[in-house]
């Protein structure tokens, strides 16, 4: 049995650190994160300010991840997930796998919408957003007025378009809360639709 969870979110939201907490509460779990996938600098587009377009799905290799997804469905037990059950695990969970995809541009991207079991999509406020944002290193660094002349309306963008598509299932979690409540909330989540997946 299979079951596929996206976890989505603005740029610093914590869906890295909570999608490797769950994978460690989780059986036989794995995560596969879009940041892997983002093409050189030298093929990511230019604005006309000089912003390297980096928050639009032009900026990475998306064919490739969908490929990656796919293949991981096909045989998740050659993906080399660890298969140890982590402590306290349901005995009605084992035998499952479990794949995390986590990103910023996931479901706006048509050939992912069917793989997906659960749609988590974390939100900040612009303040405090900014500041994480301040406090990250990347590689290339943000140039001044990035955040703000790039980063965000992408954001505000992508969010909007969601909350426009009625079809669209997706639980919103308020990136301000503790890692605690975010991994508790989560986690009961995913065990529901576990339950509903052997029904």
């Amino acid at each position: 049995e299979l079951c596929t969870i996206f976890s989505n979110s603005v740029t610093n939201g914590g869906k890295t650190t909570l999608a490797e907490k769950l994978k460690n509460m989780l059986p036989n779990c794995d995560i596969i994160s879009q940041d892997d996938f983002f093409k050189p600098e030298s093929e990511v587009e230019t604005d006309e300010r000089g912003f390297k377009l980096y928050d639009v799905l032009d900026a990475l290799y998306m064919d490739e991840m969908v490929t990656s997804i796919r293949n991981w469905i096909k045989n998740p037990a050659s993906s080399g997930v660890v298969t140890e059950e982590p402590q306290n695990t349901c005995d009605n969970v084992k035998n499952v796998y479990i794949l995390i995809v986590e990103g910023f541009l996931l479901y706006n991207y048509e050939p992912l919408n069917e793989l997906w079991n659960r749609r988590y999509f974390l939100t900040l406020p612009y303040e405090e957003c900014k500041r994480r944002r301040s406090t990250r290193v990347y590689q290339p660094a943000d140039t001044p007025g990035y955040f703000d002349g790039h980063v965000w309306p992408m954001y505000l963008k992508y969010k909007n378009e969601l909350e426009e598509n009625a079809s669209m299932q997706v639980d919103y979690l308020d990136g301000t809360k503790s890692q605690e409540e975010l991994l508790s909330y989560v986690y009961s989540d995913i065990i529901q639709e576990l339950n509903k997946l052997r029904e």
